[in-house]
């Protein structure tokens, strides 16, 4: 039996981690989206202001998965959360366990941490992944939808001019 060890990423992890966010995207059928190099990944999970924080896992010395994550607020708590932007666990080892494993030490950093939720997005086509939240107890939710501004809709927004004064 090989021992099962996560670990939070470090700088010199910053190849392994590109190579598991590609591995993800392929399977989401998302790989044309990856724009990410290693310089701008060393930057924003290693740099000044780190955007984000990366957990591994392996079985022995060999890499079984990951997750990113970064803190978030909620304005009705009151306190700081934990966003899951990715889990991904490697297709010849899923079902030992590992994927549990990556939310369980999520859920004990949000603990330690005093956090209050741990929140994350699930593809609607991704039954295995959502029956899978479901039993470590993830209330999907159903009223929401996720919003995105990115590319050239980002930069025009940006560039809108805004009403400085307002009459009444």
């Amino acid at each position: 039996m090989t021992s099962l060890r996560i670990r939070f990423a470090a700088e010199q992890d910053v190849s392994l981690v590109l190579a598991f966010i590609r591995k993800l995207a392929e399977y989401e059928k998302l790989s044309h989206d990856v724009v990410v190099d290693e310089e701008s990944l060393r930057a924003s999970l290693f740099g000044a202001t780190p955007a984000a924080e990366v957990l591994l896992a392996f079985i022995g010395d060999e890499p079984a998965g990951f997750a990113v994550y970064f803190r978030n607020f909620s304005t009705f708590l009151g306190r700081p959360g934990i966003y899951l932007e990715d889990l991904f666990v490697e297709p010849g080892l899923r079902g030992k366990g590992i994927g549990t494993a990556l939310l369980v030490h999520l859920a004990k950093v949000c603990v330690e941490r005093g956090y209050g939720r741990l929140n994350w997005a699930v593809l609607d086509w991704n039954q295995t992944a959502i029956d899978f939240y479901k039993r470590m107890g993830a209330v999907l939710l159903d009223q929401w939808t996720i919003c995105r501004v990115s590319g050239h809709a980002l930069k025009r927004l940006a560039e809108r001019n805004v009403i400085s004064s307002v009459t009444l």
